[in-house]
């Protein structure tokens, strides 16, 4: 009983350091990142006893991505201060480099939840798990198309959660699902702004 308590505790918890985090995101904030150190720590003990394995490691892939994402805000580009890495799009060999990638790390990831683990969901943790693995990576670089890929993990999220009984995060991957698309689109404005200013410089 006291672990279910401290799961749905921590699970709040976790939903709002995500939408904090979402917020920090649609305005570019390297701040996000902060929080996006904090946030894993939580999940780790939530979804590890819900038995969602490769989703609680991913957690650790997220806090070692976070400080590299805050350092490449921060420091990647030439200029100073949070945003010296501008929005682009992500070049045609580069996406396909990470398809492959995120192939790869499904098929992995499932076959070793089916086969040394008691999780009953390998194959749509390991899809959630690697497509997740390449759109941080792509939000570290300000690829504008990592908001539909991360669309897509939402969307999926949901319905993991929903059928794990993790309601708090499952509440927060719904939000998540609508503010992609609309993270793209705020996105894709800005980045034709920054163009524009570039260009008249």
């Amino acid at each position: 009983m006291t672990a279910y308590l401290t799961s749905n505790y921590l699970d709040i918890a976790g939903t709002f350091l995500g939408l904090l985090y979402l917020l920090l995101e649609f305005r570019e904030s390297a701040w996000m990142w902060v929080a996006g150190l904090v946030m894993p720590a939580v999940y780790i003990v939530v979804l590890y006893q819900k038995g969602i394995y490769a989703d609680c490691g991913m957690e650790v892939y997220y806090f070692l991505a976070g400080l590299y994402g805050l350092y490449y805000w921060l420091r990647g580009g030439r200029r100073s201060g949070d945003n010296a890495v501008k929005i682009c799009r992500v070049r045609r060999g580069m996406a396909l480099r990470l398809a492959l990638l995120a192939l790869v790390l499904w098929g992995a990831l499932a076959l070793f939840l089916a086969r040394l683990t008691d999780s009953t969901v390998p194959c749509v943790d390991g899809f959630t798990t690697s497509l997740s693995a390449v759109a941080l990576w792509m939000l570290s670089r300000k690829h504008l198309e990592q908001w539909l890929v991360w669309f897509v993990v939402d969307l999926v999220s949901v319905g993991l959660y929903i059928y794990k009984g993790i309601y708090g995060r499952a509440f927060l991957y719904g939000i998540y699902t609508v503010m992609a698309l609309c993270g793209y689109a705020v996105w894709r404005k800005r980045m034709h702004v920054q163009v524009r200013s570039i260009i008249n410089q």
